[in-house]
């Protein structure tokens, strides 16, 4: 390994201790979750080690080309639904210095591992099991399994580096985001229905060795070692070929020409469209709530959320509910991806309102408006965004003709907005308690400070507890006007927690104005961690 490889993984390594040494309340708090979660991912790889080294050859058989299956769409997919995609070179950063194009893809690779802790240890788990089985040979697993870690560590970075230039051109991404998320629920869907369940079950038992993840678990199990062997190695080769031509590609794409400015018909168009806080609300308000539209509006980060809430969400849910059916204490369909949509849209929404600032968030304390003004034009942009969501969601319902009675329009709405109230008043304290700089062109990546998504893992039960205690006593007492009662009481719950906490953020922002600023100025390194 290059001195050059060896100095930037260095910088990585030691940037990723100075985040995490600092003093901090929530540095126990940060590896109690972290042990949790890997924790859970190597008990997953236990027990697929204890079925791979206790299960008869048969079993291996037709189970081994499912569990690698599933280890590979899991791999390539996860990073992209969840649009938590690792640790990545920022290529604008890192094309500064002398580095050859080849050493900076093997640290393009290495920090791509990033993303596959969970599937590497499920991975691991399996191969020590089959190495274990006394009806496997022992010297076939390891080599199987790492020629397949490697396709899929190459197919990976080719698939992310090709997904951020095609995210990057205008008009083209929402079409990319679309089709991924479609791709994504589409075995969510195929296991709903009984064609569907059909089609599993003749994928779980005849798998074509000419599958990368079939061809992995023939060699493995030492059958057909070498047509396995020739074509897991022949796929490998592929997805190296491709990870190579696609970073090449990226480290010479233009970020700047493919986001440039549509026509001017469309400019007029969108212009119309931003102007309606002008007839509702008074300048300077009027003219900050637009701001805040047109930044949210223009931001790829933001965009493919926002059509991920009414997409993805839709799909994603449809077979859990039944097609749209209710369940016990009147939770239906539209509530339930509408409370979907609501938890993506508050990670670019609410958790972070200034990300997309960043160092002009300084004009916010020298120009005339108060700051409290800047941040009621915050919180009403994101609640007009709220509102186009269930709006949507609502039109997708209809075009997949789920049953919508006026019940649940109503309670989709009503419910959404109640959960809105809880989360501005969380978001308006920590965007200013825990601001972070947001590049808004990434498509990819977290808007919020991974320590207080740590914190939101524990207060997400508090936030929703007010709506599900009203579910909850709509069921047991069978009364629909309870659930309704219940509902107010947690609206004005809502009003007084939102009262209370932007004057809390605005005098927190007023006494910590330099912290506040000087997170929000420091400048993105050579990586980028999503």
């Amino acid at each position: 390994m290059s001195s050059h490889v060896l100095a930037i993984l260095e910088a990585q390594w030691k940037c990723t201790w100075h985040l995490l040494a600092r003093p901090s309340g929530g540095r126990v708090l940060a590896g109690a979750l972290w042990m949790f979660w890997y924790g859970l991912w190597a008990f997953l790889g236990v027990a697929a080690g204890l079925f791979t080294g206790m299960a008869s050859r048969q079993d291996l058989e037709s189970m081994l080309p499912a569990i690698l299956m599933g280890a590979c769409l899991f791999w390539q997919l996860a990073p992209i639904l969840t649009t938590d995609a690792g640790a990545s070179l920022n290529v604008r950063k890192i094309l500064l210095y002398p580095i050859p194009d080849g050493e900076l893809f093997v640290v393009e690779l290495l920090l791509r591992l990033s993303a596959a802790l969970e599937m590497l240890l499920v991975l691991a788990g399996t191969g020590i099991g089959l190495a274990l089985n006394p009806a496997v040979p022992r010297w076939l697993p390891a080599p199987a399994l790492l020629i397949f870690v490697t396709f899929n560590l190459f197919l990976s970075a080719g698939l992310r580096s090709l997904l951020e230039r095609l995210l990057a051109i205008r008009r083209v991404r929402e079409l990319v985001v679309l089709f991924m998320v479609t791709c994504g629920a589409l075995p969510q869907l195929l296991g709903s229905s009984e064609r569907g369940r059909a089609l599993r079950r003749l994928v779980v038992r005849r798998q074509s060795v000419l599958l990368p993840w079939t061809a992995a678990a023939r060699l493995a199990l030492g059958n057909q070692i070498v047509l396995a062997l020739a074509i897991l190695c022949a796929a490998t080769a592929a997805a190296y070929a491709f990870s190579r031509l696609q970073f090449r590609r990226s480290l010479r794409f233009d970020v700047v020409a493919a986001r440039s400015a549509g026509s001017a018909g469309s400019a007029r168009f969108t212009g119309r469209l931003y102007a309606w806080p002008a007839a509702l609300f008074r300048d300077p308000l009027a003219a900050l709530v637009e701001k805040e539209l047109r930044t949210m509006a223009r931001s790829p980060r933001f965009r493919v959320v926002f059509l991920m809430g009414f997409s993805f969400g839709a799909i994603i849910w449809w077979p859990l509910m039944h097609g749209g059916h209710s369940v016990p204490g009147g939770l239906s369909y539209p509530v339930v991806v509408s409370g979907y949509a609501m938890i993506l849209l508050a990670e670019v929404a609410f958790w972070n309102q200034f990300g997309f600032d960043r160092s002009a968030a300084q004009l916010y304390f020298s120009a005339p408006p108060p700051f409290s003004l800047v941040l009621r034009a915050k919180n009403l942009a994101g609640m007009a965004f709220v509102v186009l969501e269930i709006a949507l969601i609502l039109l997708v319902c209809a075009l997949l003709r789920v049953p919508l009675p006026l019940a649940s329009i109503v309670q989709a709405i009503l419910v959404t907005l109640v959960f809105a109230l809880y989360f501005l008043s969380v978001g308006n304290l920590s965007s200013v308690y825990q601001p972070r700089p947001v590049n808004p062109e990434h498509s990819y990546g977290r808007s919020s400070a991974g320590r207080f998504q740590l914190y939101m893992l524990l207060l997400f039960p508090v936030v929703v507890a007010p709506v599900a205690l009203a579910y909850l006593a709509a069921w047991y007492f069978q009364s629909r006007a309870l659930f309704y009662e219940i509902l107010a009481i947690d609206a004005l719950a809502g009003v007084a927690c939102y009262s209370f906490a932007t004057r809390a953020a605005v005098a927190a922002a007023e006494a910590r104005k330099e912290e506040f600023l000087t997170a929000l100025g420091q400048s993105a390194g050579p990586f980028v961690t999503q």
